[in-house]
């Protein structure tokens, strides 16, 4: 038995919670490894919508074991909104969510020093969503971070001593923390929320499922574009959102990894900051944004919005060794009269398909051109009543990507998923 990894391809915001949520059934855990509350998986089901930050995108199948990682990076405040929200709506999560002891807790000063980093930026902000992640990162990597573990062990003297390290960094920085004792109190009743839950090895937890031949699912969160060593750096995330994230990120070793799912969407967006060469700023970028809902699920910003991107889709498939794709919002290019696909870019006069070591400078997309299918595709529920249009435009994906196309998303909600290549 191994692990089979769902990820994303893109800019993040490919439809990740959709597909987690649609592939459960098939799987005895699911597990989150790497990411915080900068994530935000949209599901929608039986007309509701839920939007998760943390917890996996699993929890509404069933008695899945569902497992944050050790790669993750969790902040008790946001953790308590979202199971509040959960338990309102009538979904417990007691005895199904599990929280990995040595994944890192996102202090109140994280986030003071987050808006702290961003400010003295300027001009040149990342684009970070202001939740502490990247200082949480940081912490971790200079071996000084808070654990979920440390909750039983010496926690208090622990918090102080980082909290105290903090102010004094936000210092140097003539940054205002006045309104750290209102977050705190936040931050306490959340860890409260956290305790009911089990703390557990999850390394143990996950290679013993392995062995007791049960099914897990890992999460990815982001996407590809956004890895801290892959991605179009800086304007990144402060993880490994790859596949090889699943292994440092969960405990499992690389001869562990079975399926590979990476997910894009028949388009591309890019939310915040950084290059993105197939950028659209006309007229077909705000269609592709008011038709696909372009907004982002845990900041609200619009999202921007482009062609797909085949150069850089390319490169992730490599990194990722994906086996399978999902593409997702088909249906946001439904009345689209002529779909465009960039295959190469111009950069300084010579033209590549190699995904380069930056594209911040000029970089000219190299489109093919496709007809459109011009049909609504969101009440169709096999891959027969396909227009050939659209057949032709999977076909030419497949070659381009020589990977199949597994699944294909003609809408929102998880009953809108047609699987193809039935096994």
């Amino acid at each position: 038995m191994k692990v089979d990894v769902l990820l994303g391809l893109q800019w993040g915001d490919e439809g990740k919670g959709k597909v987690v949520d649609v592939l459960t059934p098939s799987y005895d855990i699911i597990s989150r490894f790497q990411g915080g509350p900068n994530a935000g998986h949209t599901l929608e089901f039986d007309g509701k919508k839920f939007v998760l930050h943390t917890i996996p995108s699993g929890i509404f199948q069933g008695d899945k074991a569902n497992l944050i990682g050790n790669g993750v990076v969790l902040d008790p405040a946001i953790f308590k909104t979202e199971i509040d929200k959960l338990e309102t709506a009538g979904h417990d999560l007691t005895g199904k969510l599990f929280i990995s002891k040595k994944a890192h807790l996102i202090l109140p000063t994280h986030r003071l020093l987050d808006a702290a980093y961003e400010q003295a930026k300027g001009k040149e902000k990342i684009g970070s969503t202001l939740k502490g992640i990247g200082p949480t990162y940081t912490d971790k990597i200079s071996r000084t971070g808070v654990r979920v573990g440390d909750i039983d062990i010496n926690f208090e003297a622990k918090y102080k001593a980082a909290v105290d390290r903090h102010k004094q960094i936000l210092d140097t920085y003539n940054f205002d923390y006045s309104n750290l004792a209102e977050l705190e109190k936040v931050w306490f009743e959340g860890l409260d929320t956290l305790k009911r839950f089990k703390f557990v090895d999850s390394e143990q937890m996950i290679n013993s499922a392995i062995k007791e031949e049960r099914k897990v699912l890992a999460e990815g969160a982001q996407g590809t574009m956004l890895d801290i060593d892959f991605g179009s750096y800086p304007f990144v995330t402060s993880s490994n959102t790859v596949a090889a994230g699943a292994c440092t990120g969960l405990g499992i070793a690389p001869n562990k990894i079975g399926e590979v799912f990476g997910i894009f969407k028949a388009y591309c967006t890019r939310v915040g900051s950084g290059p993105f060469p197939t950028e659209l700023f006309d007229e077909m970028g705000e269609e592709l944004r008011q038709k696909g809902h372009e907004f982002g699920s845990t900041t609200g910003r619009a999202r921007r919005c482009g062609w797909i991107d085949l150069v850089a889709l390319k490169y992730a498939v490599m990194i990722n060794g994906v086996t399978q794709l999902i593409m997702m919002k088909s249906d946001v290019l439904d009345q689209i009269e002529t779909i465009k696909a960039c295959v190469a870019y111009k950069i300084d006069g010579e033209e590549t398909e190699a995904f380069p070591y930056s594209i911040e400078g000029e970089v000219e997309p190299i489109y093919a051109e496709l007809p459109g299918w011009k049909t609504d595709m969101t009440k169709m529920t096999n891959e027969d009543e396909f227009p050939e249009e659209f057949n032709n435009y999977l076909a030419f994906l497949e070659e381009q990507l020589e990977v199949p196309i597994k699944i294909v998303s003609v809408g929102p909600d998880r009953d809108q998923t047609i699987i193809r290549y039935n096994d």
